[in-house]
């Protein structure tokens, strides 16, 4: 995992470097300039001799469990890594610091810096050389040639973990349909003469072979003609390896069958595959079969005793249906006594055991998964890891965290950020390591989770890697070692040896308990000063401490769900702030300093529990023009009329809309071209939405409009609705639509109009005895809501 820190850190340097030319014009002073120069010239060769240690690097990573000497560089890499990252983070702040504040306070805080250049250029050349002298040593160290190769080889040797075939349960369809196929039953199509089968599906279903292959081609070709044969190739990772294989087995006089396992669905994309099976995780009854074929594996009737049934059901549940490791608790616990008390003891010390020596080769299960993974979302998977266990990962605010942490880098112009996450959370899900819990209407993913086996596993490696570590907040007079991890998620309320550790070195602390001491956690935050994340969601809070406004590099403040009343003007110090969630808090305005905060990319405030759920904002919000969501507001003309400068809002909710407001809203709407979600709700049930020349852009996919509209404007909007291809979600409630209303827009049920329509709510929004829709409206159809109207639909 060295390199998925080095990789992160190379995109950081060219950040930075990014900056050189407009510092130096920006530089008034000679030994102004002359400092910043020497301090880019070290972030230039830092990002050089980083980017050759890249390749070799991930190479390292393979083998490091058997090479010491490989090892022993990785982490002295990782560990110099992290201290350049923290000489860059402080540079990017002290620059950015210098340029606020009126003409005499700039000059001042340049002369100081100059002082600050030259001391951050000699930590980069300090840590240059030990970076050298690391690399020297691993020169002079390592071991090559044939010792290397047994040395990496060495898990190769290892005596295979074989299954029985009485314990293969919960698979007989596709087991019976599998040798069928292969032997030639079946019906004609089945016989044919060359036939491709994948089976695919999470770690631990697909079981692992370390083979190498070495493609002799022509032996091959001539060796398999005539005959009939069967092919399998085990844990495919390339994705284009049969396509590029094919060629080598003969198709004419022989008949052969392939059978291809994998872990990741996008081997399936060839579409050369005439059959494909997806192994999901074991249902409760076969779980509790192949338990207790382990477990009670020496009686005669294999059967579980009555006053360990309740034990027993922990145990599968903490397995989730993995095949992999249900059996090797039922072993494990065959050698136990058949006690309560024994077993009780054994689940309390289960998690460690998972990773270290229940499972054989444990760690290898995700460590293939893991060498696979481009570095940035490697970084993703372990950020994933850092929830508490059976967590449901919100799909938006994980990409969010994801983006404001650094892990997400645009690939090309035509992708966002947002983009590129959720293509990297839909990559884990795709590999298997990561479990979907729901979509949404439109399909997209919106809720997963991490399998408890395999986050104990990541865990482990986060660990290791110093990417994260738990705090479960246990108690106890020691001081809680952190042992250099970057990140800290907080599962216990107990902070108090968290706040005794000294931590230094956080990028990250998230806390997942209700209450946590205001007293305890201002420690924290004084020694962390280059915190980027802090997640506050679902605690008990009501005030911030003041020491959150001193953390120049806070990206992330997550306030979602808590009893925050109030946020101060100091906010506006938090100058690299990108996201501000205080969703659902007690929040009923923003102080004016918050359009300071121009990095700023997501708002989101309000409260649904309350009778006013919108918030109100200060003026010059045009000046937060990077914004892409900006969520519940209340509407005012002089906002509405800011808003237009708005243009890359992706989420707009604005509330407390009046009549008056309707030409703003309008314009303001109209020049929001990269729209996908709009929620309009007026100040009233009554309050009518006069929204005339309103243009709805094309890549809208959920529109909600609470509020009654303006009779003469029903034909235009649901002519607007016919041409957005996009649309998925229509909300419309207190619209008092009538039934000659409802005569004079037939677009709404025209079968060819909102044809990609999934969610469809309609509450007190018509008011007649029938609502008419044509036989095939709306084919797309999955939710259909239709609250306290006097009509009934047909």
């Amino acid at each position: 995992m060295a390199e998925a820190v080095v990789g992160q850190l190379v995109v950081t340097l060219g950040e930075a470097l990014a900056k050189e030319a407009a510092t130096y014009g920006g530089a008034l002073l000679c030994k102004e300039a002359a400092a910043l120069r020497g301090l880019f010239g070290k972030i230039r060769q830092s990002k050089a001799e980083l980017e050759s240690m890249q390749a070799y690097l991930q190479e390292a990573e393979r083998f490091k469990d058997t090479d010491k000497t490989a090892a022993i560089f990785v982490g002295e890499i990782r560990g110099l890594a992290f201290r350049i990252e923290d000489v860059v983070d402080e540079f990017t702040y002290k620059l950015e610091d210098s340029k606020h504040g009126g003409f005499a306070g700039k000059m001042k805080k340049r002369l100081k810096h100059i002082k600050t250049w030259r001391h951050l250029a000699a930590k980069l050349q300090e840590i240059e050389g030990q970076l050298q002298d690391a690399n020297r040593r691993k020169r002079d160290y390592a071991v090559t040639g044939i010792s290397a190769y047994f040395a990496r080889s060495t898990n190769l040797g290892q005596a295979p973990h074989f299954t029985r075939d009485e314990d293969l349960v919960g698979i007989e369809e596709h087991k019976e349909r599998l040798i069928r196929w292969l032997t030639g039953g079946g019906d004609a199509q089945e016989q044919s003469f060359s036939k491709v089968t994948l089976v695919w599906g999470m770690p631990g279903v697909v079981d692992v072979a370390n083979i190498e292959m070495r493609i002799l081609a022509k032996s091959i070709h001539n060796y398999l003609q005539g005959k009939r044969y069967i092919l399998v190739l085990d844990d495919v990772w390339a994705e284009r390896l049969w396509s590029e294989i094919r060629n080598v087995f003969p198709t004419s006089n022989c008949i052969g069958r392939f059978v291809i396992t994998s872990r990741k669905q996008a081997v399936l994309t060839t579409r050369e595959f005439s059959y494909a099976f997806h192994l999901e995780p074991l249902q409760e009854h076969h779980s509790w079969l192949l338990f207790c074929k382990g477990a009670f594996g020496d009686a005669d009737d294999k059967e579980c005793p009555l006053e360990l049934q309740k034990l027993a059901w922990k145990f599968i549940a903490k397995c989730q249906g993995l095949p992999i490791a249900i059996p090797c608790i039922g072993r494990l616990l065959s050698r136990k006594l058949p006690t309560s008390a024994e077993w009780e003891d054994v689940y309390r010390g289960l998690d460690s055991q998972l990773v270290k020596d229940v499972i054989p080769d444990a760690h290898l299960i995700l460590k293939v998964s893991l060498e696979d993974l481009p570095f940035d979302l490697k970084n993703c998977f372990l950020h994933c890891a850092l929830s508490p266990e059976d967590y449901i990962l919100k799909r938006r605010k994980t990409m969010r965290q994801w983006i404001t942490a650094g892990f997400i880098t645009e690939k090309d112009e035509s992708k966002t950020l947002e983009e590129v996450a959720e293509g990297y959370l839909a990559e884990l899900v795709n590999r298997s390591l990561l479990q979907v819990v729901e979509r949404n209407f439109a399909g997209q993913l919106k809720e997963c989770r991490m399998h408890d086996v395999i986050r104990l596993l990541a865990l482990n490696k986060a660990k290791e890697e110093c990417f994260g570590n738990v705090y479960n907040g246990s108690g106890g007079t020691g001081v809680f070692s952190i042992e250099g991890a970057r990140r800290i998620s907080v599962l216990g309320g107990n902070i108090e040896q968290l706040s005794l550790s000294g931590a230094t070195q956080l990028r990250a602390l998230h806390v997942f308990e209700s209450y946590i001491d205001i007293d305890l956690l201002k420690p924290i935050l004084t020694s962390s000063s280059l915190l980027s994340t802090l997640d506050l969601q679902g605690t008990h809070i009501k005030m911030l401490p003041n020491e959150v406004f001193d953390l120049f590099n806070l990206r992330y403040l997550g306030l979602r769900d808590t009893k925050i009343e109030s946020m101060p003007a100091a906010v506006g110090r938090l100058q690299n702030l990108q996201v501000l969630d205080a969703y659902d808090s007690k929040l009923t305005y923003l102080p004016n300093s918050v359009v300071k905060l121009q990095k700023l990319r997501y708002l989101y405030a309000g409260n649904w529990k309350d009778s006013i759920r919108g918030v109100k904002v200060p003026k010059g919000m045009q000046h937060l023009a990077g914004l892409h969501a900006l969520q519940s507001v209340k509407a005012t003309p002089e906002f509405l009329h800011e808003a237009a400068a708005l243009t890359e809002l992706r989420t707009f909710d604005v509330c407390n809309v009046q009549s008056e407001h309707s030409a703003d809203l309008s314009n303001a709407i109209t020049k929001m071209s990269h729209l996908v979600h709009l929620e309009i709700d007026a100040a009233a049930e009554n309050e009518v939405l006069r929204l005339e020349g309103l243009h709805l852009p094309q890549t809208l996919s959920w529109l909600a409009l609470r509020g009654q509209l303006e009779k003469t404007w029903m034909p235009q909007l649901f002519s607007s609705l016919s041409h957005l291809n996009s649309l998925t979600r229509l909300q419309l409630e207190f619209s008092n639509i009538d039934e000659e209303g409802s005569a004079r827009m037939p677009q709404l049920s025209c079968p060819h109009v909102l044809h990609g329509l999934r969610s469809l709510l309609l509450r007190k929004a018509f008011e007649g005895k029938r609502l008419e829709f044509y036989a095939g409206s709306f084919p797309e159809l999955r939710h259909r809501v239709m609250g306290r109207s006097t009509a009934q639909p047909s």
